[in-house]
């Protein structure tokens, strides 16, 4: 989960220090961190817990699944929504379509990258860039949803 690079001998977790098969490098993003699986799942799930990526995963079917598959939809208002996997292997419910910053929170844009080896769009927050207010970004769908529950909780 999150691999993007083999084990050496020589890899230590930089947060525990400790060496071993489950120390490689972690994320999708250029700058992996290098960190063994107990750490990497300490730090991914505070980061998600933090930005609101507490989306369960899309279902995979498999290539003999015949069966219809509904489009995922907003629990708290069943208006249709995008679940992207995150640069740090957790899943974002996203709005449909792309706005400009100007009309979304910062803490809420999200820019959707491709992925490792382009295949899949990964969801990557904007954190300390400042966008421009005609720039598009894709907002959570918190951060649109119509329920205003839904909108007072952590951002998704």
């Amino acid at each position: 989960m999150g691999e993007t690079g083999g084990t050496t001998g020589r890899n230590r977790c930089r947060s525990c220090r400790g060496t071993g098969p489950t120390v490689r490098e972690r994320g999708h993003s250029r700058l992996p961190a290098v960190l063994c699986d107990p750490c990497w799942h300490v730090q991914a799930n505070a980061l998600a817990e933090e930005e609101g990526a507490t989306a369960p995963p899309r279902g995979d079917p498999g290539p003999d699944d015949t069966r219809w598959i509904e489009p995922p939809a907003c629990p708290d208002c069943g208006a249709p929504v995008e679940v992207h996997r995150t640069d740090y292997d957790r899943w974002v419910r996203l709005a449909t379509r792309d706005r400009p910053a100007k009309d979304v929170p910062p803490e809420h844009r999200w820019r959707l990258v491709a992925g490792p080896g382009g295949a899949d769009r990964v969801a990557v927050r904007l954190r300390g860039i400042a966008a421009l207010p005609s720039e598009p970004v894709r907002p959570a769908h918190r951060a649109v949803c119509p329920d205003p529950d839904a909108r007072e909780g952590p951002p998704t």
